[in-house]
């Protein structure tokens, strides 16, 4: 996946009059690289569009016009999208009730490992996960990883954790955005 680039960024006030059509656009992009899982996870699927979004987004809430601040959103955003041939994503670990999601987050800490993708031919590829996001035993609910696909599109997504063994089968259309997402690496 292509960075997002420095110039394409608009500063934050040209962003402000720009940004309702600019975020009507993104929605519809993200709306097919949302894929859920078992109702408690979300895979959130992001390419260079969603990420100058993210980084657009964080400038104008920060107000941001320095330039070293901007490279730095730049390098934690674009930190997100999957080298060629990877898909990377923000996982979301949706849990309504505190408490729960409390001791789900401290319960399923090995999580991170059972989280894969399953291609066509039915091998599965493990996510890839930042193992800062883990801390004193209790995971993060929003985690960013990368399934490394070989370029391959995924045919679903599940877990494999004992107690949350769950898998969503990807509609045509989800397929169809990752693999354009996957072509944009050639």
């Amino acid at each position: 996946m292509k960075p997002v680039q420095r110039e394409t960024l608009l500063d934050y006030v040209t962003y402000e009059t720009e940004r309702d059509r600019l975020r009507a656009k993104v929605m519809a992009l993200k709306a097919p690289r949302r894929i859920h899982v078992g109702g408690v996870l979300t895979f959130l699927f992001e390419n260079t569009q969603t990420i100058r979004y993210q980084v657009h987004e964080m400038m104008r809430a920060e107000r941001i016009v320095r330039e070293a601040d901007i490279q730095h959103e730049l390098r934690t955003y674009n930190e997100l999208l999957g080298a060629p041939g990877e898909l990377g994503c923000t996982l979301l670990i949706e849990i309504e009730d505190s408490e729960e999601r409390t001791r789900r987050l401290s319960e399923w800490v090995e999580l991170p490992a059972a989280l894969y993708a399953r291609l066509p031919n039915g091998a599965l590829v493990r996510a890839i996960c930042d193992p800062r996001q883990i801390d004193d035993g209790r995971l993060s609910s929003v985690h960013y990883i990368k399934f490394p696909v070989r370029g391959q599109v995924p045919w679903a997504l599940g877990s494999d954790l004992p107690g949350l063994t769950i898998e969503a089968e990807l509609s045509a259309e989800q397929r169809a955005a990752l693999a354009e997402d996957l072509s944009s690496d050639l």
